[in-house]
């Protein structure tokens, strides 16, 4: 396989600018949920606000690739004299933590940049920060083409992970026999 030119969109982050009003997590979980704006479930969100008003500190961190295992960094994180667990500011979803995942099948979320047909000019998250602490950006890179796996086998190994393999099996021969 050749190498490919990749658009890359990222979401830049100025935690000065946070002032943890929870737009980006309540718009996200509107266009996330089925169907869409029907329900506002901030678990369902794919961004997540570390918070500590008390101290005024705001950190907007957004999903990003499934961790199957936990991570070894365990480093702490010293911001205006409180310490931080790394984990905080992780983008991963993993088996450590509940964070990003979808809270009714457990499932792992990962930021989508709000893909939708017609194609949005920028993620939602990004549009309704009034504070601009979301700054949404684009850039293209060569990178070498890949086979990506679908969407279904993806939440098919999530779920053999989690399960395992043979009792997924036997809930879809058990569903192809009530259809």
């Amino acid at each position: 396989m050749g190498k490919v030119k990749k658009k890359i969109k990222t979401i830049r982050i100025d935690a000065d600018k946070c002032n943890g009003c929870r737009a980006c997590e309540m718009i996200c979980s509107a266009f996330h949920a089925t169907p869409k704006y029907s329900s506002n479930n901030p678990a369902r969100s794919r961004i997540r606000l570390m918070r500590d008003p008390l101290r005024d500190v705001f950190i907007p961190v957004y999903a990003g690739e499934h961790a199957p295992a936990e991570c070894m960094g365990r480093d702490k994180y010293i911001i205006d004299g409180k310490e931080y667990d790394e984990c905080g500011f992780c983008r991963a979803s993993c088996s450590s933590r509940d964070i990003f995942k979808e809270p009714d099948s457990g499932l792992p979320l990962k930021c989508d940049m709000c893909e939708s047909d017609p194609p949005l000019d920028q993620p939602l998250c990004v549009q309704w920060c009034l504070n601009d602490a979301l700054i949404y950006e684009e850039r293209e890179e060569e990178v070498e083409e890949e086979a990506k796996p679908e969407e279904m086998e993806i939440g098919l190994e999530a779920l053999a992970k989690k399960h395992g393999l043979q009792k997924v099996m036997d809930a879809i021969a058990r569903m192809s026999k009530k259809g």
